[in-house]
Parts: structure tokens; C-alpha cells; sequence
């Protein structure tokens, strides 16, 4: 397993990260545990998840127990890492719906305390290596948001920030406001979907991230397993299917036929390709898997040492059209105006 620097931590993650998703439904408890097991053996020291992973409505598919009586993600990595989690890079985030409450949601202090200290109890460890600002919650200021988190790196509770589905302009602010107001918790990382197929990230946060020595951490780097092998489209649940969407659209299916005609003709394995590919793309630290077997888990591990040719990335590179304008799923526009007229965002 080869590792890179995250961001200016000078803290090193391996290339591969392990995502947490689906655990619960997809490996079920038990298999997530030999899951973490096989990744640390593997050398996987980079593990990602999130307060809303694994017992979410959105996650419930055939055959796996309804969201009410699955455990949180986050609960299920505590108990596989207990006795280990020395040496393991552990992300976890907070914003999304956790309960019924009018402040079970978003990016307040309120919030974010509350949830650290969930997060906390449930990975059964004393702090979190690096905290992500789950999407953009446009009715919290940043400037609060980056003063709580500034309050639990000096607490201990947290290591390093990060921004998860943030666009550049959103990140280059959050730098500014740490800068200016002498802030430990300037982002060091940016997780954003990013693969071959979806390369919205190229426009402006790949540059952003360059510049200014943040990491990009890719999630969904095979597209819903489209990238990995074409099999996925006999699969009951696929893709983004498995968090509540549509499934593949055609224009999707007919590039991964192009990257699994590249990898037969050079020997490789499609997820091969695709993750060697954005491993070797600008900022790019590690690329979060989501595998839903342990034999998934070490095929995708194969791709960390892999370093594909010049005219091999170029080949590839020219299969992807780069979209026009970056895509997330918070609500993103114009600053809205305060009563005293200063604007929101």
C-alpha cells in the first residue's frame, strides 16, 4: 500500500480509503468487521464515514433489515476498531438529518458539538482525525461553523477539518476567514464525487485545491461500481440506487464499455484503470472504495501501487467529457440579503 500527505497535515493516509456507507445493510455487522479487519491487513490505515451513514431510509433495499433496526455506521467501525485504532485515520462528518428535532440537522455550534460528541461515543475513541463539514448548510454562517471547529482541535476532540461537497468559491472562503482570524481550523482536505465518468470537480476545485495545498478526496471513484466491472448491471441494487436514485443513464454505460475494452486490451481490470487514473489526477491524496465484499476490498487495494503509462492516462482522460458546472447536492446561489441588508452568504 502506497500512502500520500494529507493536505499540510503532514499526516500520511494510504491511497486506498475504506467508505462506510452501506455498512449495516451491505456488508451486513459481522462482514463490515472482517471488512475493517482485511483493510488494515491490507495496509489501509484511511477510513471514512459520516453520522448519518448506515441506518438512513435512503440505504434500505431488499433483504437487509429497515433502517430502524440497523446500527449506525459509525458504531459498527467503533466496535471492528476496538483494540486497534491506533495508526488508523479515521473522518467521520456532521450537517445531515439525524433525528426529529428542528436542530437535529446543519452546521451551528449547537449542532456540531452535539455530534462530535455522538461520533465520539459511537467510534468508542477520545478524538477524530479529520471532521468534514457534511454539504453546505446556507443557514449557518461559516465563520461560526470554523470557530466551533477551532474550539475541538484546541479541546482535543478534533485533528483536521475538511468541506465535503463544497465548491471552490466555498472552500477559497473558508480558507480566507481561518487565515484572517488566526483559526486552527482551516480545511485541509475536500471530499467531492469524482471518477472518470463525473469529472465536475476538474472546473475549479481540483485548481482551488492545487493552489492553496488541500487534499482531494474522491468518493464514489467507480461510479456506483459501473467503473469496476459491467457485471453491476445485473445486480438488483446498483450504482446510485443504493442511496435512493435513479440508476445508470446510457451515456454512462456506453463509457464504461469504452474503459472495459481499454482494460481487456491492456491486461488490466476496469477498476484497475479507474482508480489508477484518478490517483494520478492533480491533489487527489486517496480515493474512498465502498466495497460490499472483503474479495472487493482486496481487488480495489490493487490499484494503490498501480502506475499506468503517459499515453494510458491520456487515453482514458479522452473518454470523459468534463461537465460545465460543478454539481453538489446543498442548495447553491446568489447571496440572499439580511433584514439589514448584509448578505447571508
Amino acid at each position: 500500500m502506497k500512502y500520500s500527505v494529507l493536505g499540510r497535515t503532514g499526516m500520511r493516509v494510504s491511497r486506498i480509503a475504506l467508505g462506510t456507507a452501506t455498512f449495516g445493510v451491505a456488508p451486513d455487522p459481522q462482514d463490515a468487521g472482517r471488512m475493517v479487519g482485511a483493510a488494515l491487513d491490507l495496509g489501509i490505515n484511511f477510513i471514512d464515514t459520516a453520522d448519518v451513514y448506515g441506518n438512513m431510509p435512503v440505504f434500505d433495499r431488499p433483504g437487509a433489515p429497515p433502517a430502524a433496526e440497523r446500527q449506525p455506521a459509525e458504531e459498527i467501525l467503533g466496535r471492528a476498531l476496538r483494540g486497534r485504532r491506533d495508526g488508523v485515520v479515521i473522518a467521520t462528518k456532521s450537517n445531515g438529518i439525524v433525528g426529529h428535532g428542528v436542530n437535529d440537522r446543519g452546521l451551528s455550534r449547537k449542532h456540531i458539538i452535539d455530534q462530535v460528541e455522538t461520533s465520539l461515543r459511537r467510534l468508542q475513541t477520545d478524538h477524530i482525525d479529520l471532521y468534514y463539514a457534511h454539504d453546505v448548510d446556507t443557514d449557518t454562517r461559516p465563520e461560526q461553523t470554523l470557530a466551533a471547529y477551532d474550539d475541538l482541535i484546541r479541546q482535543g476532540k478534533i485533528r483536521y477539518v475538511g468541506l465535503s461537497n463544497y465548491p471552490a468559491w466555498r472552500v477559497t472562503r473558508a480558507l480566507w476567514i481561518a487565515d484572517d482570524r488566526r483559526l486552527a481550523s482551516a480545511p485541509m482536505a475536500a471530499q467531492v464525487k469524482y471518477n472518470l465518468i463525473d469529472r465536475a470537480a476538474e472546473r475549479e476545485l481540483a485548481s482551488a485545491c492545487g493552489e492553496f495545498g488541500l487534499s482531494i478526496i474522491p468518493y464514489a471513484p467507480l461510479h456506483g461500481g459501473l467503473l469496476a466491472d459491467l457485471k453491476v448491471l445485473d445486480r438488483e441494487v446498483s450504482g446510485d440506487e443504493r442511496f435512493g436514485a435513479p440508476g445508470f443513464p446510457e451515456r454512462e454505460i456506453s463509457l464504461a464499455h469504452e474503459v472495459d475494452r481499454l482494460a481487456r486490451e491492456w491486461g488490466l481490470a476496469p477498476y484497475q484503470l479507474a482508480l489508477a487514473w484518478l490517483l494520478a489526477r492533480p491533489a487527489v491524496a486517496s480515493v474512498i472504495v465502498g466495497p460490499e465484499t472483503v474479495g472487493e476490498l482486496r481487488a480495489n487495494a490493487t490499484a494503490a501501487d498501480m502506475e499506468l503509462e503517459p499515453w494510458q492516462l491520456e487515453a482514458l482522460t479522452a473518454l470523459a467529457v468534463e461537465p460545465p458546472t460543478f454539481h453538489h447536492r446543498a442548495g447553491d446561489g446568489p447571496a440572499k440579503p439580511h433584514a439589514n441588508g448584509t448578505a447571508t452568504r
